[in-house]
């Protein structure tokens, strides 16, 4: 779709909502999965002085009544017949919402309920209306300003119910602007859209930027053929959160794991090689001409082929964020020949607080600030100001006053400060770093990643404030370690009978271990080694309200549905049972019951002793 007939459909698609009813300021969602014609909705929306309001696409019903209610929306754009039943089952605690607009008319062709529109209904109203009133489009365009309301997103809602971050058009367009300078993107370069579209990463790449700097945007088949539609497009500018290079490196070790010694022998070879070269090479540092060589050879038989078969061959930049990436994981898609950066960002920022600048890379910093932001750290806490702080949470002044100070700068809740280069480290979350009982610091969030390096390590909580000690409580991966049991003749029926087996303990216990010799290494955390974990009988799922939908751990949701496993952890009991209530795919609600281990962990220095 060219920029002439996306224009063209955006006017048809506003001048059918103006039919409908829509008045400036009106709040409109979007739900679905990323399609053109919803992000030409946005747009449309954005003409005429609505606001749009996007919804994650997998919320549940509790979720989707919650902005619907609190943002009062009037029309929503509900991408197929699973967003519209989910709209309607909530539609009569919504009183605001007047019409549904639908795109894709499967399964729809027998609903009768009123208010309910297609987009070709819609479109086709348009483009009467705009036949009858030829200026009434661009003069309702020409009636907008840089301070109007430009998009509402919600937070991800880790504490509590989402708050609403009202942005600007001046906040995304000049952090847009700023960011696209910054990389020197252009027209000629694509993007793969498979991010959520009510997530502000997706809203600034996808729409911000794209519309700033005029490049390609690539919407997926579906969810589960993202992967091979990166590879088939071969995008030249990509975003990935960390939990997506983890899933990445899981799935290249498994298949090396089960490729021939020849291969196997090779590839690790050559990814010593890697490491040795690979960033230097990238970061543009002196190598020696055998070290180049080394580095070529590797690239032509291993990390070229690889990342081909990634679909990150023609990645100029790529970015990770969101929430800290391991740094081996940061590392060995670097020394490979991945420029993947980090950068620190948040909603109330329209994305951008840091950027990690080109020859400036490092895995345990985010970066400079980035173009127009000024930072500071106020009691470990870290504070910006820029053109792209938000201009209030909707209808909430008293958390808009308890984040965005009178001269503007904005408290991010996290813990950091600021090297001796002037780069930005973060700690945690600085309501989350805590002490145990002897003083020693607790960086929950820190430890959790250094159990996720591992690809068979899905997810972790521990656990440690004004305790005594630290534990876990971890969800093994699935799929890596579904893989191993395979290779191993090791048979299982469910995630709840493999993560039970003696033999996954041992290799959880394993990397435990490691984590605390890491640990030990470090002066300020070696007494906040783990002593005790124990190896969860079901996934975190955002359906059972333990994740958001950006998949962050809800901390203290976990902590009181679990709490009598953190007690076990406490005790010198060496099993616990536990009935669990879970959410199926269908929304059926059910529970599951085990009898759960927990196993000891020797410190580094006990393990050292007794070796």
């Amino acid at each position: 779709m060219s920029w002439g007939e996306a224009a063209a459909r955006v006017r048809e698609i506003a001048c059918g909502l103006k039919t409908l009813g829509l008045e400036r300021g009106d709040r409109v969602s979007i739900i679905g999965d990323n399609r053109p014609v919803l992000y030409n909705a946005m747009l449309a929306v954005q003409s005429l002085g609505g606001v749009p309001v996007p919804i994650y696409q997998d919320s549940v019903a509790d979720e989707t009544r919650y902005v619907l209610n609190n943002a009062e929306v009037r029309f929503v754009f509900a991408e197929d017949q699973e967003q519209v039943d989910k709209v309607f089952e909530v539609k009569d605690d919504c009183p605001t919402i007047e019409a549904v607009i639908y795109d894709d008319p499967r399964g729809l062709r027998d609903y009768d309920a009123g208010g309910l529109y297609s987009t070709e209904f819609l479109m086709r109203e348009g483009r009467a209306r705009d036949a009858a009133q030829p200026d009434f489009y661009d003069a309702e365009v020409d009636r907008g300003s840089a301070d109007d309301t430009s998009v509402i997103l919600y937070t991800s809602g880790t504490t509590g119910n989402p708050k609403g971050v009202v942005l600007s058009y001046r906040n995304i367009l000049v952090s847009a602007l700023n960011s696209v300078r910054l990389e020197g993107l252009r027209e000629t370069d694509e993007v793969l859209a498979y991010l959520p579209m009510a997530w502000v990463g997706d809203h600034m790449f996808s729409c911000g930027q794209s519309l700033v700097a005029g490049f390609c945007v690539c919407c997926p088949e579906s969810a589960d053929t993202v992967l091979n539609d990166l590879w088939e497009i071969g995008p030249t500018y990509f975003f990935a959160p960390p939990r997506i290079f983890e899933n990445v490196l899981t799935t290249v070790m498994i298949r090396i794991q089960d490729s021939s010694w020849l291969k196997r022998k090779l590839f690790f070879h050559f990814l010593e090689v890697a490491k040795l070269y690979g960033k230097k090479i990238l970061d543009g540092q002196p190598v020696g001409a055998a070290g180049r060589f080394r580095y070529a050879l590797g690239s032509t038989l291993i990390y070229r082929p690889l990342l081909n078969t990634l679909g990150l061959t023609r990645v100029r930049v790529a970015y990770t964020a969101g929430e800290a990436i391991g740094p081996d994981i940061f590392d060995f898609f670097r020394s490979i020949g991945l420029n993947l950066k980090q950068l620190y960002g948040m909603t109330e920022a329209s994305v951008f607080i840091t950027i990690q600048p080109d020859g400036e890379v490092r895995s345990d910093t985010v970066g400079r600030p980035a173009t127009g932001v000024e930072l500071r750290i106020e009691d470990n806490e870290v504070q910006f100001r820029s053109p792209g702080v938000f201009v209030e949470y909707f209808r909430n002044p008293e958390a808009t006053a308890e984040t965005k100070t009178g001269d503007g700068w904005c408290r991010t809740g996290d813990a950091g400060f600021v090297d001796d280069e002037g780069h930005l480290k973060i700690i945690d979350r600085a309501k989350d770093v805590g002490h145990l009982n002897d003083g020693t610091m607790f960086a929950p969030k820190y430890i959790e990643n250094k159990l996720k390096f591992f690809p068979d390590i899905f997810e972790a909580v521990s656990f440690g404030h004004e305790r005594d000690y630290v534990t876990a409580l971890i969800n093994i991966d699935l799929e890596a370690m579904g893989d191993w049991a395979e290779r191993n003749g090791i048979s299982y029926a469910s995630y709840q009978e493999l993560a039970g087996l003696p033999q996954v303990y041992d290799i959880v216990q394993d990397r435990v271990a490691q984590v605390n010799r890491d640990l030990a290494a470090d002066s300020s955390l070696a007494g906040a080694q783990i002593r005790r974990f124990l190896v969860l009988h079901k996934q975190l799922d955002a359906d059972d309200g333990e994740l958001t939908r950006t998949r962050k751990v809800r901390r203290r949701h976990v902590a009181d549905k679990y709490g009598s496993l953190v007690e076990a952890l406490y005790s010198d009991r060496d099993r616990c049972a536990i009935e669990t209530e879970v959410t199926f795919e269908d929304g059926r609600k059910g529970t599951i019951s085990a009898d759960i281990q927990v196993r000891d962990v020797a410190s580094a220095a006990a393990a050292r002793s007794a070796a």
